[in-house]
């Protein structure tokens, strides 16, 4: 079922009515002070033992290519930004469009604060969970962190 709602509004769905949820690339978008009622609002609707897949820019990676000097990694054209840090900020708030940056670490104290009890990083396209197709709609392989998340 797919649902288009602003989730800081709340989802018009019955509580504990999904069996899992995907977000890919939306979480960032957020202010950081509207990440955990969203993340609670995504574990109010799962089911006991449902699932949250969460795709996000990962800021690791990012530092780490700043870090190595991979100007390569950074989808910012010299025409915007032609320093490594100048890519490096651009593409960590992509022209402004981020709110919120994202570690993993991060990421899972947020899930775990919003009541999430199991927190697992995945690779692409690769899940954690019994939802053999959770992973189909991952995308951005070289820029994203893949989280699992287990009502």
């Amino acid at each position: 079922m797919d649902v288009r709602a602003d989730i800081r509004d709340g989802l018009p769905l019955d509580d504990a009515s999904i069996d899992y949820a995907i977000a890919m690339h939306v979480l960032q978008d957020l202010a950081w002070g509207d990440i955990p009622p969203a993340l609670r609002e995504l574990h109010r609707v799962l089911k006991a033992g449902g699932v949250l897949r969460l795709g996000l820019p990962d800021l690791e990676r990012a530092i780490d290519a700043y870090n190595r000097g991979d100007a390569r990694y950074f989808y910012v054209p010299d025409e915007d930004a032609r320093s490594l840090g100048a890519k490096l900020v651009t593409q960590i708030i992509w022209y402004g469009s981020v709110r919120t940056p994202f570690t993993y670490d991060y990421a899972a104290e947020v899930l775990s604060g919003a009541g999430f009890r199991r927190v697992v990083r995945c690779e692409y396209r690769a899940t954690a969970s019994c939802y053999a197709d959770i992973a189909a709609l991952d995308n951005r392989p070289r820029e994203s962190l893949f989280i699992e998340a287990t009502k």
